[in-house]
């Protein structure tokens, strides 16, 4: 198979495992405060740090899992929710890892294998224009529940991923998760699946951006985000495909400083850009703001 042909099939399998529930009703409820029983993470660091010295973007991805998910079945190579090298949403074409190490505007500068036992790789990326780090966490496909509960507990500052750099790092030492400036979730939008215990609320005054590419994200994710006190940056308002080129375009929108209007229309021109949906199809999938 050519090269375009696979990368366009990489797309269509990627629309089609969007989430197979009906069109989008239900939404998140809010719920009690924090869930005060979870468990703290392996990487979680409670001691007081030095500050960041550049902007921090935290992506949670929740490995594609044709076994442990709510979605239309994929090949099994790419819907294997413990296969990094082929997953549809980290080593595939569009999956985070593979585009951003191919990307001309990102460095790769560390992965590390396994730093917990629900993520099964951390890659750390330096922007070559700005002063901006983007930490990328594969969760196994099996461990979606505990990346949205993840995702809710950064958004909300709750806790802090402390990355500390050794003598041959190529980064200084990282305040991730709960420090971090933008977090993002990318993956299955397992609020459609299950609901969580609790949901966490503020923990300090900073307003952190918030991106969730996955199904519906305004619509399900709406009343927790709030709750956790973040600005939702680009969320969704129908089935899509959560690919990589869409963060690429919102991070170059949000490094820039441009309006969550700007950084929507970067989203859609680049999804409709490997969609072929139509631009205006792309502008209605896209949101920013409440």
């Amino acid at each position: 198979m050519k090269l375009g042909s696979w990368s366009l099939l990489l797309t269509a399998l990627s629309a089609l495992a969007a989430c197979s529930a009906g069109a989008p009703g239900r939404s998140a409820d809010g719920s009690p405060d924090a869930n005060k029983n979870a468990n703290p993470s392996a990487l979680e660091r409670t001691e007081s740090r030095p500050p960041n010295t550049a902007r921090i973007i935290h992506v949670l991805v929740a490995l594609c899992d044709n076994e442990h998910q709510g979605i239309v079945p994929v090949p099994a190579r790419l819907g294997n929710g413990e296969d990094l090298q082929g997953n549809l949403y980290w080593g595939a074409a569009y999956g985070v890892k593979a585009f951003f190490a191919k990307s001309p505007d990102w460095k790769l500068v560390e992965q590390a294998r396994n730093p917990s036992s629900a993520v099964l790789e951390r890659c750390i990326f330096k922007n070559k224009n700005a002063a901006v780090y983007l930490i990328a966490d594969a969760y196994r496909g099996a461990e979606i529940k505990k990346t949205i509960v993840d995702f809710f507990d950064y958004a909300s500052g709750g806790r802090v991923d402390a990355i500390d750099a050794a003598e041959s790092s190529k980064h200084p030492s990282i305040n991730a998760g709960g420090a971090a400036d933008l977090i993002v979730f990318v993956g299955h939008n397992g609020l459609m699946d299950f609901n969580l215990p609790a949901y966490p609320t503020q923990k300090d005054g900073k307003r952190r951006g918030a991106i969730i590419l996955c199904c519906a994200s305004k619509s399900y994710f709406s009343a927790p985000l709030r709750k956790a006190g973040a600005d939702p940056i680009l969320w969704t308002n129908g089935l899509m495909a959560p690919e990589a080129y869409v963060l690429k375009a919102a991070f170059d929108g949000w490094i820039a400083g441009e309006s969550g209007e700007h950084i929507r229309s970067r989203a859609a021109e680049a999804y409709n850009s490997y969609q072929h949906c139509g631009l205006k199809a792309a502008r209605g999938l896209f949101a920013s703001g409440w």
